[in-house]
């Protein structure tokens, strides 16, 4: 007896109210051990030299591997449908 594979398509994904708010993030650190990756999103304030850790995920390194082949495809359709995202040095930013 074989087993179908499941579809991905077919998952349905459940937010609820707290996440659905979501959590601000404009710096992030990213490690990894060799049986994870772990990304923590922080908050950096304009003139303050120390940023708050907001959230941390912890994943597998093939689930990091899709999720960048995700985001560069996102980043890509924003880009061709908005134009290219400049990217600012910290320094930079902080000046604003």
């Amino acid at each position: 007896m074989t087993d179908k594979p499941t579809n991905p398509t077919n998952i349905q994904v459940e937010l609820d109210p707290q996440a659905a708010e979501g959590i601000y993030s404009n710096a992030a650190l990213i490690s990894h051990t060799p049986n994870e990756f772990i990304l923590d999103f922080a908050r950096l304030f304009p003139g303050q030299e120390k940023a708050r850790i907001r959230s941390r995920i912890i994943t597998s390194p093939a689930h990091a591997k899709a999720f960048l082949a995700s985001l560069r495809d996102n980043i890509a359709r924003y880009e061709a449908k908005y134009g290219e995202i400049k990217l600012h040095t910290v320094s930079e930013a902080q000046k604003n």
